[in-house]
């Protein structure tokens, strides 16, 4: 019995070897080409004069660690390809919502106003503090989806990923919900106008809080791939954008003079949803 453990153990260590040098090619690889794709994007936005087309490129851009993820792969179970595809979907989704809302209105006002403030150094300094930086942080939010479908895991689909596949939809659906509240709002003439009825009743920023759900869920299908725990960061890294940083605080400014936001604000929870106060 000895004899055949001695005989086992390289084996394993062959293994992890092995799956280490996988996973290090993925992420290598997929960092390579998120600058690549970043970088072309932000060329074809410097002729447009127009840094906001950085968010239409947003969401697709997660489909490249994750297929960097899959090719790398010693045969990729069905757990990479349903994460894959998952993933393919929201990237579409978001893409197709912003590119229709953003229509033919130019650029976002935040970028335009610091295309403003910047003047000629726009252009390099947006390169770096934008398309680059995007890069950097859909390098790693990516790492549980490059994690599911370098490392494989359990064969066949679980309860666990059951459980985050319904997770990933329940935050899918509350934020696709919220965005088609939202425009039919601005279609119906709400523009100038606080949305208080559907989600938007029970959230300030429900779109938001979709968005962090969903990345969560994404994160649990990691819980069936030994070691992919530590993967944890891409969901954390996601809520403190999308909450502290680039998402609510920037809405909050944005609204806190328009007429009614201050009594909506005293009644309606930030971004956990909650009955109104």
């Amino acid at each position: 019995m000895g004899s055949g453990e001695s005989r086992r153990v390289p084996h394993h260590d062959d293994e992890i070897r092995s799956k280490t040098r996988t996973m290090t090619t993925s992420l290598i690889l997929s960092g390579v080409l998120l600058l690549v794709y970043f970088v072309l994007v932000w060329l074809v936005s410097l002729p447009m004069r127009d840094t906001s087309i950085v968010d239409i490129a947003w969401g697709p851009g997660f489909a490249i660690p994750t297929a960097v993820g899959i090719w790398a792969a010693d045969g990729p179970t069905a757990r990479a390809w349903l994460v894959f595809g998952l993933v393919v979907v929201w990237g579409a989704r978001l893409a197709l919502h912003i590119g229709l809302r953003k229509g033919g209105r130019g650029e976002d006002p935040r970028y335009a106003a610091w295309r403003e403030s910047h003047g000629t150094r726009w252009p390099m300094r947006s390169l770096v503090t934008v398309f680059l930086l995007q890069a950097t942080l859909t390098w790693i939010i990516s790492l549980p989806l490059q994690w599911v479908a370098v490392n494989g895991g359990a064969a066949g689909i679980t309860a666990l990923d059951a459980l985050a596949l319904s997770l990933w939809l329940f935050g899918l659906g509350f934020e696709a919900v919220a965005d088609a509240q939202l425009e039919s709002f601005l279609e119906g003439g709400g523009r100038g106008d606080v949305l208080r009825t559907g989600l938007w009743r029970y959230s300030r920023h429900p779109n938001y809080f979709g968005e962090a759900v969903l990345w969560w869920g994404l994160w649990l299908f990691t819980l069936s791939v030994p070691g992919g725990g530590w993967t944890v960061v891409g969901p954390v890294v996601v809520t403190i954008l999308v909450r502290f940083v680039s998402g609510v605080p920037i809405l909050e400014r944005r609204f806190r003079d328009r007429p009614g936001y201050a009594e909506y604000v005293a009644r309606t929870s930030i971004f956990f949803p909650w009955r109104p106060r």
